[in-house]
């Protein structure tokens, strides 16, 4: 069960109404007016909580579980065990997580600008918005509706917020661009200048970075990850991807759209990336490189060359997976003959 003190629970819901709202179905129409309590996983629930199963991994934990219903396939029914309530759905997982959010939703934004907030005469701050404690808003920035700018956080000269963004608390913001619904967690960095240097004998003399970073709409940035503006050009992030925390993003990156990244993923300068591509953490990209949409990147992974629509990769350096796994399991076998 989730502490009250950070997660606020609403009132039980009917089973009927659930699979009303999510368009799922109950396995027995007679489970309607069972109350639904809470959500929790299969190895924790009790008797007034649903869970849910998906892989046949947790198998074992369904055999025993004590919840009060499941949301599962139909195909997996006949796993489940005696007197359990079904609700039937294609995608258990996704029913699941939609009816937590229902069970526990977002605070309300209160509108409201704190004492403490610097807000440039030539800012525009659209209806709605919240600004915390110590927050700067620089001139000539433009921030949509309903936005909420986090403490100590700063949004530069000129920036751009489209409506229901969220900004955690000491983020900072320049050079940037944003679409509607971008939440960037705490500590991010935004548009901060790229790391590009021309050696001249035993000097390093930095190279201009006069270019922007655009983030698409329904993007999400982790806590402390870095996503650095252009050179000449911008750096990308495409609408709906999703990066976890401590990710870099070096200058001019083009990345897609609906890619999810890892933890501590870095990506090297003027790389594109396709739409729909998974990179595990600590996955390290060369720069100048293309990523072909829909492309797997296994964690720890460095990728030096180019990556095929749909390949899946792994290893340092990276090469298809199965070419990696082979070249694995060939060194353990020489290993172990050596040994003897």
């Amino acid at each position: 069960m989730a502490d009250p003190r950070f997660h606020p629970r609403q009132k039980p819901i009917r089973l009927g109404d659930v699979v009303a709202k999510l368009g799922d179905e109950l396995a027995n129409p007679a489970d309607a007016d069972f109350s639904v309590t809470d959500v929790a996983a299969l190895d924790i629930a009790t008797g007034q909580d649903i869970s849910f199963y998906h892989d046949a991994k947790y198998r074992p934990l369904l055999a025993t579980t004590q919840a009060g219903a499941i949301f599962i396939r139909r195909e997996d029914m006949g796993l489940a065990p005696a007197g359990c309530r079904l609700v039937i759905a294609k995608h258990s997982y996704k029913s699941f997580a939609q009816l937590a959010k229902m069970l526990y939703p977002p605070p309300d934004l209160v509108p409201g600008r704190a004492a403490s907030a610097v807000i440039d005469a030539t800012a525009k701050i659209g209806a709605g918005c919240r600004i915390e404690a110590g927050a700067v808003i620089e001139a000539g920035a433009e921030i949509g509706a309903n936005c909420h700018i986090g403490a100590n956080s700063v949004v530069g000269r000129n920036c751009v917020m489209g409506e229901n963004c969220h900004i955690g608390a000491n983020v900072t913001l320049s050079h940037a661009i944003l679409g509607d619904r971008v939440r960037l967690l705490p500590g991010a960095r935004i548009g901060q200048p790229g790391f590009g240097f021309l050696r001249d004998g035993a000097a390093f003399y930095p190279l201009m970075q006069l270019g922007r970073v655009l983030i698409g709409a329904d993007v999400e940035i982790g806590a402390n990850s870095t996503i650095d503006r252009g050179a000449s050009g911008d750096t990308v992030i495409g609408e709906g991807s999703m990066l976890d925390n401590l990710c870099q993003i070096g200058h001019n990156v083009v990345l897609g759209r609906g890619c999810i990244l890892s933890g501590q993923v870095g990506i090297s300068g003027s790389t594109v990336v396709g739409d729909y591509v998974m990179m595990g953490g600590q996955a390290g990209l060369a720069d100048h490189l293309t990523i072909g949409s829909q492309a797997k990147i296994a964690a720890k992974s460095g990728v030096m060359r180019d990556v095929v629509a749909g390949d899946t990769v792994a290893g340092i350096p990276a090469q298809p997976i199965r070419e990696h796994f082979r070249q694995t399991a060939w060194l353990k076998k020489m290993s172990i003959k050596g040994e003897r």
